[in-house]
Formats: structure tokens, C-alpha cells, sequence
């Protein structure tokens, strides 16, 4: 297998766009289509590219976004004053149409105990119209496959599935694995284009109490033993993240070949 680059940009770019259309694509999943003056320059790499998204707050009448030269764009965003300063969050490039200067981002739909709709992000996707300023700063490629890697294994919760989706349709066709893949109903399963060989095992979370995160982390612990040459990447709940990296290593796959990322925590987001 090729070696795919975990290429972060040295000078991340800020891209300004705006929304295009909107569609729910799921039950859990909603899409909002962007796009802008350069977006059609995006330095898009396939596989799980991601950026920063910066959101205006409601009661502003246009974008403020940090000023900044090289990487350093952290302290610039925090120097702005609060009640000025846009909501960011990183989410996954779930589409990217050069020819027409669009990027999909799909955002997950969470609700509340009596339906209410859930999160800053969603949110803003469920009620954006056309011509909504947001803007995105370019952040890479998180999937680091070795290239002697003898098989590829994927874990995530529906907050990845932007990210798993974006990969298979990326790997080499003749990658091997499996990906285990959580959504909270039924109606959210969609097919991949992954490879002949990648087995794609979809976990429904419908009628169960259980955190996000820990079905897709059961069926992911039934791997016993790991080819210490293939290579994993869990990402979603936290605990999914850091638990699913735990078992694979004592399963006999090594640490550095292992990408794992926590999205989210589900215990801040009760306590939000």
C-alpha cells in the first residue's frame, strides 16, 4: 500500500464561503454545501481532509475572523473579543467539487431529551440559508497509513463518519480490513465505496441508552489479536478513541500504528 502523507500545512489557508444549499442526507446527518471566490484552490487530499470551521454568531452582521501570518492562528482567534469572536469547530470534507468551488460538510444531528436540537454547529446547519457567511482554514490529512501496512482497521462513532467515508472511497482498491462503524439508527446507513476487500460493519445504536461510541468499542474489542504489520484508526467519543487504542495495542498492534482521535466527550456534552 502507498503511503498516505499526514500532510498539516506549515501555512494553514483561510478560505471565506458561503452556504450554498442544505439538505438532511439521514436522520442523524445533515448537510449544508458551501462555496466561494477561491474555495475551487482548496488543496483537497481525499481521505479524511480536515479544516476548521468558523461559524458567525447570530447576532452579528458579518464574519470576524482572526488576523494572521504562518501557522499561528490559535492566539490571534482568542485575542478577539468574546462577544465578537465566531464559533470554530473542526469537521471533515465530506465532498469537494473543484468545477463548481463546493465542499460539502456534513454535520451530525444530536437531540435532547425532549427533541430538541443540540449543539452550537448543528444548530447553525439545521437553520442556514443560502448566502451565510462561515469560512474554513485548511488542516490536512489525519490518516496516516504505513506503506507496508498488511490491513487496514477503522472504528468510529457517527461523528466519524464523515471521516470513514472520505478514506474508503480513498484507499487503494486493494487495501484489506474491516471498518466498524456506529449510527444511532438505522436510516443512517448508507453504502461506501470501500474496496472488495474492506468489510464495512454497521453497528445501530435504535431503542438503546448506551453512550455513543461504546457499541462500535464492543465490537471492536471482539479483535483478540492484531497483525502487528496492519494499522488502526478510532476515532468519535473519547472513550471510544482512547479505549479502542488500548485494546488494539494489547492485541499486539503497536502504538505507532495507531491514529486515534477523541471528537468529542459525552460526558461535557450532558453536562453543556
Amino acid at each position: 500500500m502507498a503511503k498516505i502523507p499526514r500532510l498539516m500545512p506549515q501555512h494553514p489557508r483561510m478560505f471565506r464561503a458561503e452556504v450554498v444549499r442544505t439538505a438532511r442526507v439521514s436522520p442523524s446527518m445533515h448537510r449544508v454545501t458551501v462555496t466561494g471566490a477561491d474555495l475551487a484552490e482548496f488543496p483537497w487530499q481525499g481521505y479524511d481532509h480536515w479544516f476548521r470551521l468558523f461559524l458567525q454568531l447570530p447576532h452579528q452582521h458579518r464574519l470576524r475572523l482572526p488576523e494572521f501570518t504562518g501557522s499561528r492562528w490559535w492566539q490571534p482567534y482568542l485575542a478577539i473579543p468574546e462577544a465578537e469572536r465566531p464559533h470554530c469547530a473542526n469537521y471533515t470534507v465530506a465532498g469537494f467539487r473543484p468545477g463548481a468551488a463546493e465542499i460539502d460538510i456534513d454535520f451530525v444531528v444530536h437531540l435532547g431529551p425532549t427533541g430538541e436540537l443540540e449543539g452550537t454547529a448543528a444548530i447553525w446547519a439545521c437553520r442556514a440559508r443560502p448566502g451565510d457567511a462561515l469560512a474554513l482554514l485548511d488542516q490536512g490529512v489525519l490518516f496516516d497509513c504505513p506503506r507496508d501496512a498488511s490491513e487496514v482497521l477503522i472504528a468510529a462513532d457517527e461523528t466519524g463518519l464523515p471521516a470513514t467515508t472520505g478514506i474508503l472511497r480513498s484507499l487503494p482498491r486493494g487495501t484489506v480490513g474491516r471498518l466498524i462503524q456506529e449510527v444511532p439508527t438505522a436510516g443512517d446507513v448508507r453504502d461506501l465505496d470501500a474496496p472488495a476487500g474492506l468489510t464495512v460493519t454497521w453497528v445501530v445504536r435504535e431503542g438503546g441508552t448506551s453512550v455513543p461510541g461504546t457499541a462500535a468499542l464492543g465490537e471492536l474489542r471482539r479483535h483478540t489479536s492484531a497483525d502487528a504489520a496492519g494499522y488502526a484508526f478510532v476515532v468519535g467519543e473519547s472513550a471510544l478513541a482512547t479505549e479502542g487504542r488500548r485494546h488494539l495495542h494489547r492485541a499486539g498492534l503497536p502504538k505507532d500504528r495507531i491514529t486515534f482521535s477523541g471528537f468529542w466527550k459525552y460526558a461535557a456534552a450532558q453536562a453543556a
